[in-house]
């Protein structure tokens, strides 16, 4: 039987004689050099995550084809097991159990939470999908970057470890006698015709919505599954020095200018992660089988002897401390200072400390408790010597089995009191009006007394508008229209609430109104998709594409039009992304022609204030948890919301539309402030908390009484 790499005692004496791959190792030194710099000078990819997927399904995946053809294998997958917890889990343990000291120094507690979470995920090795669903997730899609996100990568490893295991181990235990010679054919088959499904979806994925392909497990496999592949072509590479040299050229060039040329965030894993993919392909390959010629035998193309160099092999060998590091020590920075990125000084001291903390973490974690030997066949004195050198092995090992438990044990413990402070909320909607004024103070002049906020910073991110606790809302994925029934549900008139969230949070005082006045209010939502006639539309905040609105948009037109309400109420402005004040947008001048000319009026509701800082998100909880107050903790009328609302320049041209306005409802003459009248304005950085909105009921109720004349 042809196996992929010589057996044990050879590969022993091939790294004496010179064949082990130094070269790989300072390739994982370039990879995360790359990593590090572009992410924290830069804010790009680099593409060096790319070069560890294949280089991982390289080593990984060729070390399980090799056992599972081997005849006399015992196909046992607790050895790998228990190897990968001993080389992942305890440099993942501390560097958490670091972030979590450095979260509660400097994070308020509104984010807490979030680290909790995903601390969890991390050591679940499910943080790819905690952050995909957060992406996914309106009401979290515009909280501050993770110091956690970079984990995605290695729970996609983690993954594919076990994966692995259970497909190439299960499939040999199951055919390898019945398979003999043809097994090592048919595992490479199988796990080709899996690269290839899982890039086609890839492909797909990426057109469709590539932050869900971004963190994506499948979409990923087809990097780590083409490394694996590569270990079986090993064998077969019998290449002069030349072509071995030019390809391995043109391989370190492409991963070096990666980042520069190829926007990394946007682009993979689809087809343009094919070029660091493929490159690292080509690096592998040029230095491979060398043995199997005279005159190849004991050379290195240059390239890859420069990657053989001590430094890079030194730095590939910290890699992974290195990539935990790097990432939280640079937000935490961040936090700290308020800078949107970090400066050149700023960041080489980030990266010193990554290294140095990578270094050690490395020396004392990780090659400690990864290097451990068996005694069994040394001489007594031997025994007895390795015997106490293991002792402060297994102490440590044990501290960092206690420190996992601790930190995990935090984590369900501020999950639950978090989840306890939101079961108190319920009472929010039985607040008393004398108070908690909230709008009242601004629209009627009530007295304010003094008395807590509420929501709270913690009860902030529940109190929620009744259509989203209830699934009324399609999300990022969904093009369905969903329609749920709010008000007087036996009212013959109807207000279909229409658009994206910024629609949706009117629900709780339309049904407020509703159930007063006797109509009903219909739903017609999605998550960030106001009506519009834009074919290419963009998710406000981060401005990735967003082609499911278009087609959610044709649908709930149609619709409207079949069910032809007393009125549409929808949003007629948006925030300005390249100035301050709002703006009417152009695409909406359609809908509403559309809406006119099927003789449908439109409440033309002016969209609330989005709080923007250094040009991200503005969470007003955060400022509130860290000791702001209700000024500084919001922001000047002036920069988000213009003179006028233009909206009132085209009543001339659409007679049966009308206007709603209540800025001046939730803003003073000269700020926007956190909190008016007790009550916390924003749940998030855009959205009207719940409790806020009953206080609006008041003021809406005028302006919708004389738009419909129905009271």
């Amino acid at each position: 039987m042809l196996t992929l790499t010589p057996p044990p005692a050879k590969v022993a004496a091939e790294r004496k004689s010179g064949f082990y791959r130094h070269d790989l190792d300072g390739l994982r030194g370039v990879a995360i050099a790359l990593v590090a710099v572009f992410h924290v000078w830069f804010g790009r990819v680099s593409g060096g995550v790319d070069v560890f997927l294949v280089l991982s399904g390289f080593f990984f995946g060729g070390s399980l084809l090799r056992t599972a053809l081997n005849p006399d294998s015992r196909l046992s997958p607790w050895p790998e097991i228990l190897r990968l917890v001993r080389r992942l889990l305890p440099a993942l343990v501390v560097v958490l159990a670091a972030g979590a000291v450095l979260t509660v120094l400097i994070q308020p507690q509104t984010r807490w939470e979030t680290f909790a979470d995903q601390s969890l995920a991390s050591l679940g090795y499910f943080q790819n999908w905690e952050l995909s669903a957060t992406a996914a997730n309106y009401l979290r899609a515009g909280e501050a970057v993770s110091p956690l996100q970079h984990i995605w990568s290695m729970s996609v490893q983690g993954q594919f470890y076990v994966s692995m295991l259970a497909l190439i181990f299960g499939f040999a235990y199951l055919f390898r006698r019945r398979l003999g010679n043809r097994l090592r054919v048919t595992l490479v088959t199988l796990l080709a015709v899996l690269t290839v499904a899982s890039f086609s979806f890839a492909v797909v994925l990426h057109l469709s919505d590539q932050t869900a392909a971004y963190y994506n497990s499948f979409a990923r496999a087809w990097e780590l599954l083409l490394g694996t592949l590569v270990g079986a072509v090993v064998p077969f590479v019998r290449w002069p020095m030349w072509l071995r040299t030019v390809l391995a050229a043109a391989g370190l060039a492409l991963i070096v200018s990666c980042g520069a040329v190829i926007d990394g965030v946007r682009e993979f894993p689809g087809p343009w992660a094919l070029v660091p993919v493929g490159a690292t392909v080509l690096m592998i390959l040029a230095a491979a089988n060398r043995h199997a010629s005279p005159s190849t035998r004991d050379r290195l193309p240059l390239p890859n002897r420069l990657l053989s160099a001590r430094p890079l092999v030194t730095l590939g060998a910290m890699a992974y401390s290195l990539y935990l590091w790097h990432w939280p020590l640079l937000i935490f920075w961040l936090a700290y200072t308020g800078d949107k990125r970090a400066g050149f000084v700023a960041g080489a001291i980030v990266l010193a400390i990554s290294g140095v903390l990578a270094y050690l973490t490395m020396r004392f974690i990780e090659e400690p408790l990864r290097s451990g030997r068996r005694a069994a066949a040394a001489p007594a004195p031997q025994i007895a010597w390795r015997a106490r050198l293991r002792r402060p092995t297994i102490a440590l090992g044990t501290a960092v089995a206690l420190l996992g438990v601790a930190l995990t044990a935090t984590s369900f413990t501020w999950r639950e009191h978090v989840t306890v402070q939101r079961a108190n909320g319920k009472e929010l909607v039985a607040l008393s009006t004398d108070g908690y004024p909230g709008a009242r103070a601004l629209t009627q002049h009530a007295r304010v007394p003094k008395l807590p906020m509420r929501p709270t910073v913690l009860e902030a991110q529940k109190d929620l508008p009744e259509s989203t606790t209830d699934g009324c809302i399609s999300d990022f994925d969904n093009t369905d229209v969903i329609n749920c029934t709010y008000g007087d549900k036996s009212a013959t008139r109807t207000i279909a609430l229409a658009g994206g969230s910024h629609a949706e949070h009117w629900i709780t005082a339309l049904d407020a109104l509703a159930k007063m006045h006797h109509f009903k209010v219909v739903t017609y939502l999605k998550m960030g998709c106001p009506l519009t006639t834009e074919e290419s539309p963009l998710v406000m905040g981060d401005n990735r594409p967003y082609p499911n609105c278009h087609k959610w948009n044709q649908k709930v037109m149609a619709k409207l039009i079949g069910d032809h309400p007393d009125f549409v109420f929808t949003t007629s402005t948006r925030p300005w992304n390249i100035k301050p004040g709002d703006v009417m947008p152009a695409t909406y001048i359609g809908i509403w022609q559309t809406l006119s000319d099927n003789k449908i009026p439109i409440l033309a509701m002016r969209d609330t204030p989005w709080l923007v800082r250094n040009g991200q998100p503005f969470f007003p909880t955060d400022c509130l948890a860290k000791g702001g107050d209700a000024v500084s903790c919001g922001i000047d009328r002036s920069e988000v919301l213009s003179d006028r609302n233009q909206t009132l320049d085209f009543l001339p041209i659409f007679p049966l539309m009308r206007v709603l306005d209540l800025s001046d409802a939730v803003c003073r003459a000269d700020r926007c402030r956190a909190v008016e009248g007790n009550v916390l304005i924003y749940h998030d950085s855009h959205h009207i908390s719940a409790t806020y909105m009953r206080t609006l009921i008041p003021e809406l109720g005028r302006q919708l009484g004389a738009a419909t004349t129905w009271w």
